[in-house]
């Protein structure tokens, strides 16, 4: 990375290292843009918690996620191109078993199934039965999905943490917006001057005057990490709950939404009770919970994700409401945000931040 001090005054400030921040670093590290990334280094974050999943056919509706053929390609180009850099491995593609809930999703997806945008993402030739009846609850059946995945995000932030602090572009530390001043020429903060300042500040962001106006909604989440004999089974598996075999041996079970809240890292008991009757509804072996992690969404209602710079200040850039797509958004939308900053390409009205002010 260059750091002269002719580059000083076009370096970018970067407010958070999370899925967001650090996808948006690699944009411009690629291209020799240098920056500052500021981090609070907490242990326990939305984006350190997420389970990182990759799922083409999502929702209570069996849609196709949104936008899927062009997200699902971009992220596995970069993933795979960070895991090149960082030697670390982060992406895991994984076959996914979606079970049905009950006769009216079964009716549901009958029609579902015949739709060649959902064909596409179906495998041709599911094992039979589709899971172990001994081990999995599937009264309703289900369907196999293809060009699923899980990104460690943990394993991730922490690779990209190492390639950027070596460099010396990354600090710890809090970037308290009032003391972000702004003028025409640029971005001072700490007595640095910066052409942007990006806040990558997750659920956070609700609490700034600039984006208070946006329609925040986080969403208090907690995933259990658990121990379980499933008979040698590596798939995604989704009944209500979602069960992810990882790398190491464990499971990775969620999710919880819980949208009223005050501790931030405290799960209610209520929660994690309803988590555990999801998953007596999807597995019948016994299992031994290890730990969990919890942690906040950011959540925009309506918005898939908004990036850009405030009408009014635009200077300063937002970056925010991936909710639990994080790992499959994030890539493409910080590449369309570099584009904007760097090249002035326009950012498409749906996720322009400015359309939401």
């Amino acid at each position: 990375m260059t750091t002269s001090r002719e580059s000083a005054a076009a370096r970018l400030l970067i407010v958070g290292q999370g899925l967001a921040g650090t996808c948006l670093a690699w944009q411009l590290w690629w291209r020799g843009i240098p920056f500052l990334m500021v981090d609070r280094d907490e242990p326990l974050s939305s984006s350190k918690v997420a389970a990182g999943l990759i799922s083409p056919i999502t929702g209570m509706r069996l849609n196709v996620n949104w936008r899927y053929d062009l997200l699902h390609p971009e992220a596995l180009r970069f993933y795979r191109r960070i895991e090149r850099i960082t030697q670390q491995r982060c992406f895991f593609p994984r076959r996914l078993v979606r079970l049905l809930w009950d006769e009216r999703a079964q009716e549901l997806w009958a029609r579902r199934c015949v739709v060649p945008a959902v064909q596409a993402y179906l495998s041709p030739r599911p094992q039979v039965p589709l899971v172990d009846p001994g081990r999995v609850v599937a009264p309703f059946g289900g369907f196999q999905q293809r060009h699923a995945a899980y990104v460690d995000t943990a394993a991730f932030l922490a690779a990209s943490k190492r390639v950027f602090e070596n460099a010396g572009c990354w600090q710890s530390g809090t970037v308290p917006p009032a003391e972000v001043t702004e003028s025409e020429e640029g971005i001072i903060w700490a007595g640095q001057r910066f052409s942007h300042v990006v806040w990558c500040t997750g659920w956070e962001s609700a609490g700034q005057s600039l984006w208070a106006s946006l329609n925040h909604r986080p969403a208090r989440g907690t995933v259990l990490r658990l121990r379980a004999e499933l008979g040698g089974e590596r798939r995604i598996l989704n009944r209500g709950a979602w069960l992810l075999p990882r790398a190491d041996g464990t499971l990775f079970a969620g999710p919880t939404y819980e949208l009223e809240f005050t501790e931030p890292h405290q799960p209610s008991a209520q929660a994690v009770s309803a988590l555990h009757e999801k998953l007596q509804g999807l597995v019948r072996v016994p299992y031994q919970v290890i730990d969990s992690q919890t942690a906040v969404r950011p959540i925009i209602q309506r918005a898939k994700v908004l990036i850009g710079p405030h009408p009014q200040h635009p200077r300063q850039v937002f970056f925010n409401g991936l909710g639990s797509k994080g790992a499959l958004r994030a890539p493409w939308a910080a590449r369309l945000l570099a584009e904007h900053l760097l090249d002035g390409t326009a950012i498409e009205e749906e996720i322009d931040v400015r359309r939401w002010l």
